[in-house]
């Protein structure tokens, strides 16, 4: 077992504490990491907070990015030196979904309390969040879990790809498949949202309208390829919006922000024949309604989708391609840079809903 620092989660809504625990070496399968850069997502504060439930101790944090330092048996297609990003996409890669191209829903049972690498300093085992716990020095996953990236790409800009990037340019590309000339709306303009804007940018859809409560976050919006903004507190957002396209819905609608109301609302956005993606997550106890009959009749959906159906090593190599190419937004994704030590700050900053993304710099 090696001491590294973390930051720890001993209470749901409790401030995370910066100490020392210990991780054990990776096992077959397994690569360890050294981090540069972890990402503060608000799936990690859900879970802070216990709207998503898990037990406690836990170490959180599951977009990062860094180099691997060691090596388990079995693990082929990457070495100790590599740079990767790490995703919390644990793969066993012969389960029905792995087999069938989504990873991302692994149906193979793993239990990161009892299974996991971490242990407080007294030994007792400690919650690996979301299989991942970036907010730490070193993390030991599954090797599925990683991508190897080039090392030209900036370590706080790489960790974006291992969950904003990839579930809002996912959702639009894998899910719902947005063609040339369709119209999208993205409900939300927070860091999810501005990677469905750049991912409906991309596909070539003819008009993105952006729906958030801010005016600064739809000029926001507009910089990452949206067309046109609405105002979500406007009196009917929908059909500030279906004017804007000639009277008709939109062809998909994405919800990226985890507030069960705003699925109420999300399908009089809708065209005929539109689906719903649901991008963001709310709280387990939060329920949302809709009307089947409506809907039906509309012959309309909803599709859910997990980390924008994303296979990793399919996935994230194109989209570095598109990085380096300039088509592919991740520098100006960051809107503040924070130590582990600062964490606490970092997760109340993200937490205002002003920031794109925050980045813990730890190398």
């Amino acid at each position: 077992m090696e001491t590294i620092k973390a930051a720890v989660c001993h209470e749901h809504g409790q401030p995370l504490v910066i100490e020392e625990i210990s991780i054990r070496p990776p096992e077959a399968g397994e690569i360890e990491v050294d981090i540069h850069a972890v990402a503060i997502c608000q799936s990690d504060i859900s879970f802070a907070e216990g709207g998503f439930g898990g037990p406690v101790p836990a170490v959180y944090g599951h977009e990062a990015a860094g180099k691997i330092t060691k090596v388990g048996p079995n693990v082929q297609g990457l070495a100790e030196g590599d740079t990767v990003v790490v995703t919390l996409i644990r793969a066993c890669g012969h389960c029905p979904s792995c087999e069938t191209a989504r990873p991302v829903t692994c149906e193979t049972p793993y239990n990161s309390l009892t299974d996991g690498p971490l242990k407080t300093a007294s030994g007792d085992p400690i919650y690996q969040g979301l299989e991942t716990g970036a907010f730490a020095e070193k993390v030991v996953v599954l090797a599925s879990q990683a991508a190897k990236i080039p090392d030209t790409v900036p370590m706080e800009s790489a960790a974006l790809l291992a969950c904003g990037v990839i579930t809002g340019l996912g959702s639009v590309v894998n899910v719902a498949h947005v063609r040339p000339g369709q119209t999208v709306v993205v409900i939300g303009a927070g860091g999810v949202g501005l990677n469905a804007i750049q991912g409906a940018r991309i596909a070539g859809a003819a008009k993105i309208i952006a729906v958030d409560m801010s005016e600064d976050k739809l000029d926001m919006a507009r910089d990452f390829g949206a067309t046109h903004g609405v105002l979500g507190n406007a009196e009917k957002p929908w059909s500030v919006a279906k004017k804007i396209n000639g009277g008709r819905g939109a062809d998909a609608v994405f919800v990226t922000v985890g507030v069960a109301p705003v699925y109420d609302a999300a399908p009089r956005y809708l065209a005929p024949g539109g689906n719903i993606i649901m991008v963001g997550l709310p709280h387990a106890t939060e329920k949302a309604k809709y009307s089947p009959l409506g809907m039906g009749n509309a012959a309309q959906g909803i599709i859910g989708t997990m980390m924008g159906n994303t296979v990793i090593r399919r996935d994230i190599p194109w989209m570095v391609d598109l990085y380096e190419q300039g088509r592919l937004k991740l520098d100006e994704l960051i809107s503040n840079r924070f130590t582990l030590d600062q964490i606490n700050e970092a997760i109340e900053s993200t937490k205002s809903g002003s920031a794109k993304r925050n980045v813990i710099v730890l190398k």
